[in-house]
């Protein structure tokens, strides 16, 4: 699709009316913005236009006389004519119609794409209304499977390309081809090369017809048998917009939106297919509680949160508050996190808080480095600076971002990574970094000597985004955050975009699911005046990181250990540390939407409603909020994190303020310097969502806080929480509490909100003036001190490789993806094989200090010699026995098992 270079306004007329069209605007795009829609099949706005269905045929007159056109293939021109309704154009539209149905096998009613087909649509608005032809149709074997999840009904294509396009120019995935020629040309996959694209499910979504359709929803409904909300996809930090289709109180797919600044209707195969394991029937329904013969069993929600009040409470007079930890975080929604993050800092009054696993980088660093948005990293012409691993597996739909604007938009990539990934074909130039000394790489392009002038004029333009993450798992944070300090200090005007690749890890970070963050990307020293006004108290001293908190459980230092979504003993990467944290702790909790393999060593397991079923906002990479909506009820008793938070917290003789999400919303925006001016109601009135940072009230002019901020600092006023928590421990209160959270909870099941004072559906308490003088700054980013450990000679060094389909929850929990996950292996420089004696195949034992693990190895040139690559969550053999988490590398060796 051509690039509207400018805005200048081209006037032209269409059906008799004047608009104005952008320069460079194609015809059908130019019409459809002013009101008139002209049909199509083979054209998509995100793609290059083709021209072949000419369905979108059209009378223009540039000035030498009407003729008929394809307006995908015409860009406006000053005092273009066109006529999208004229008798010669409706003939033409007649007669496509007509030819496309002499072979379509007209089996709209077992048809899935039945009542939202483009063919069916446009034959009714646009088509003769009968055929003239008789004749016998075509028919082939169907379906045909053409990969684990799409379907192919070759009989129904019509031969629009858009498959075939968004698989080679969006995706890059060629699998899926033209096959044969005239009336017998199909399209199809080869023998032995299935359509195994991550992206596969987006084919399906955007087929005009039936021809291709996925397993998941294939017989399952009709559109107008689905009850439909607008959402966020929750499977990684790209924040992606969707439709989540339901019927009957049961999830049936989730459809991409065409949001313009994220995903532009695209989703990945793991996003799309996920949902299934929203109903899946290992899905958590009731509280359990480990009894006396060392099983859980069912409990009743008072009898649980009684007993984890009791934990608390005896942690609290035995250690003080850092007898408490919460790890995890990053799969609840924002307002659940804060919820938690209140919790923990004002109501228990730890700061042992940390939503990343061992696997992210410094929350300091990820709020206060300069943030670029999606669109600004793939500015046409720009250089987007790749630090970590394969976004391609971490963030799939970035990658479709990024490879657009490579192939399209004439950006460049520079990629530093320890290994080969998806975008090395696209960079301009990809280097291996060295596990560990990644920032010396980096000092060598600032530098831009010999070999790496090139690389430095690169970095030297005017649009630089750095793409920041972990290239690996088996090394320490500390050479990326070196890398981009250095990076920040040569190029000021360079903007970061994270690589942190969990759920909702912004969002949780952002509202002070951390060690040392209050809510708002504030440190806890600059906010504890404004927090101790918002909330009464906050922690005494900076607290301590997952890997802390689990050496400190395994030394018996953690009274109560709270899991939130977060399952250690799979996704830490110190396997050995995690086990001795779980064991030494003297009580864990977990709240969970399933039993994996650390919530089932837990004491008390509490269920938590997950994707679908709970209504609030989430925070992707770039720091975009947008909302996320419930769609189904949560199995059995399956509350809220923010209502499960809100719950311990009365008993343990506190009231968090809020009793339901919108009123835990408003109270972020009051509180929250990051969030100030970011309202439900503008939320919603921008369902693209909006930029912590970049929507904040402008500061009054005499240096105090805005009348925004005077109205919206302090917490809001007693609810039936505050009512019932006047009388603790009685079981009065306890009654009277559970049903107030009843009524909140039935509230937020139907979609209504349940308020306090009455004043209607949404209506916010009325806040208090603030006493503090205003909102505190946010973090600054402070450059660190970083030595690259020395390599040695006789060992190689782990690198660590994620895939997009894992041994993980989401991917076990839905049938669709659980085949997908394919073993680890290890995989090796052949040269590093030879003088170790290794040959294709062998088993190898591959030791650490941490432990050691016996997997087949297998020859990789791409490899870079001196590391070998082992991939993550995949099952066994898993690095996680070989990874010493206060390690800054991870030095293996490697010999063989004969």
């Amino acid at each position: 699709m051509p690039d509207a270079t400018t805005e200048t306004a081209v006037a032209i007329t269409v059906n008799g009316k004047a608009i104005e069209a952008r320069q460079g605007e194609l015809v059908i795009d130019a019409a459809e913005r002013n009101g008139v829609y002209i049909p199509r099949f083979c054209y998509h706005h995100r793609m290059e236009p083709v021209g072949m269905c000419r369905m979108c045929l059209v009378e223009v007159d540039t000035g030498r006389g009407p003729a008929l056109q394809p307006s995908c293939m015409l860009t406006v021109a000053p005092d273009m004519v066109v006529e999208t309704e004229s008798p010669v154009a409706k003939k033409a539209q007649d007669g496509i119609l007509e030819f496309l149905l002499i072979n379509h096998p007209l089996d709209c009613p077992v048809c899935d794409k039945g009542g939202e087909c483009p063919l069916q649509d446009h034959t009714v608005s646009f088509g003769p209304g009968e055929s003239r032809f008789v004749e016998e149709k075509r028919h082939y074997e169907k379906p045909i499977s053409i990969s684990e999840n799409v379907y192919l009904d070759r009989e129904r294509c019509i031969l629009c390309d858009r498959c075939t396009r968004f698989a080679k120019d969006v995706a890059g995935d060629t699998l899926i081809h033209f096959q044969d020629r005239g009336n017998g040309t199909q399209v199809n996959t080869f023998p032995d090369h299935p359509f195994a694209s991550y992206f596969s499910g987006n084919t399906v979504q955007i087929c005009p017809v039936g021809a291709l359709t996925a397993k998941p929803y294939r017989f399952k409904a009709r559109p107008w048998d689905l009850d439909v909300v607008e959402s966020t996809c929750q499977g990684c930090s790209v924040g992606c917009r969707i439709v989540i289709d339901g019927s009957r109180n049961e999830v049936l797919r989730y459809v991409g939106v065409d949001s313009d600044p994220v995903n532009w209707s695209w989703l990945c195969d793991k996003g799309r297919f996920g949902f299934e394991a929203v109903g899946s029937e290992d899905r958590l329904s009731a509280p359990l509680v480990r009894n006396e013969a060392g099983e859980l069993g069912e409990v009743r929600w008072a009898d649980a949160l009684a007993q984890v009040a009791k934990a608390v409470k005896a942690g609290l007079d035995k250690h003080g508050p850092t007898g408490t930890a919460i790890i995890g975080g990053a799969r609840l929604t924002n307002e659940s996190a804060y919820a938690w993050a209140k919790l923990a800092k004002a109501v228990i009054g730890t700061d042992n808080v940390d939503a990343q696993l061992g696997d992210g980088l410094p929350a300091d660093v990820v709020a206060s480095l300069p943030r670029a948005t999606i669109d600004e990293a793939c500015t046409a012409g720009g250089t987007i600076l790749v630090i970590g691993s394969d976004p391609k597996d971490e963030l799939a739909v970035l990658f479709l971002r990024i490879r657009d604007a490579v192939t399209r938009h004439g950006a460049k990539v520079v990629e530093l990574a320890p290994r080969t990934t998806s975008l090395s074909e696209l960079a301009a130039h990809s280097l291996r970094s060295t596990p560990g000394a990644v920032n010396e790489l980096v000092d060598q392009l600032i530098a831009g000597e010999g070999d790496h002038a090139a690389v430095r004029e690169l970095l030297g333009a005017e649009h630089l985004t750095v793409l920041l993450g972990r290239g690996s798992l088996a090394e320490a944070p500390d050479a990326t955050v070196a890398a981009a300090a250095a990076l920040l200090a040569a190029f000021p005007n360079v903007r970061f975009l994270s690589g942190l690749r969990r759920g909702n890890v912004h969002g949780a970070l952002d509202l002070g699911l951390t060690p040392g963050l209050l809510p708002g990307r504030v440190t806890l020293a600059d906010g504890a005046d404004w927090f101790t006004e918002a909330w009464g108290s906050v922690p005494a001293e900076v607290g301590l990181e997952t890997g802390e908190i689990l050496a400190a459980a395994a030394d018996g230092k953690i009274d109560t250990l709270i899991l939130l979504g977060a399952d250690p003993l799979s996704d830490f990467p110190d396997r050995e540390l995690a086990k001795r944290g779980l064991e030494g702790a003297r009580t864990v909790v977990a709240v969970d939407t399933f039993l994996n393999r650390s919530s089932a060593t837990a004491d008390v397991v509490l269920p938590a409603a997950g994707p679908a079923e709970v209504d609030g906002t989430t925070t992707n990479l770039e720091g975009r909020v947008s909302s996320v909506r419930q769609k189904v009820t949560p199995p059995g008793t399956a509350r809220p994190d923010w209502m499960i938070a809100a719950e311990l917290a009365f008993r343990l003789g506190a009231d968090l303020g809020f009793t339901d999400a919108v009123e835990v919303w408003a109270e972020i925006e009051r509180v929250s310097p990051a969030h100030a001016g970011i309202t439900v109601e503008a939320l919603d009135a921008e369902p693209d969502g909006l930029l912590v940072g970049r929507s904040t009230p402008e500061p009054a002019d005499d240096g105090g806080v805005t009348a925004a901020e005077s109205d919206n600092a302090a917490e809001p006023e007693a609810s039936e929480h505050a009512a019932a928590a006047d009388a603790a421990d009685t079981d009065e209160a306890v009654q009277a509490h559970e049903a107030a959270a009843a009524g909140a909870e039935a509230a937020t099941a139907d979609g209504t909100d349940a308020d306090a004072d009455g004043e209607g559906e949404g209506a916010a308490p009325e806040p208090e003036e603030p006493a503090t003088p205003g909102r505190p700054a946010t973090v600054a980013f402070e450059a660190p001190s970083y030595a690259a450990p020395a390599v040695d000679a006789y060992s190689l060094r782990l690198v660590t490789a994620r895939r997009l389909y894992d041994h993980g929850t989401l991917v076990s929990k839905a049938p669709s993806l659980a085949g997908l996950a394919v073993p680890g292996v290890l995989v090796a420089n052949p040269a590093d094989l030879e003088r170790l004696g290794v040959a294709a195949g062998d088993s190898v034992k591959v030791s650490s200090p941490r432990g050691s693990l016996t997997t087949p190895v297998e020859p990789d040139a791409t490899v870079p010699a001196g590391t070998v690559v082992l991939s993550w969550a995949q099952g066994d053999p898993s690095p996680t026995v070989l990874i010493d988490a206060g390690a800054a590398v991870t030095e293996v060796r490697v010999e063989t098992n004969r």
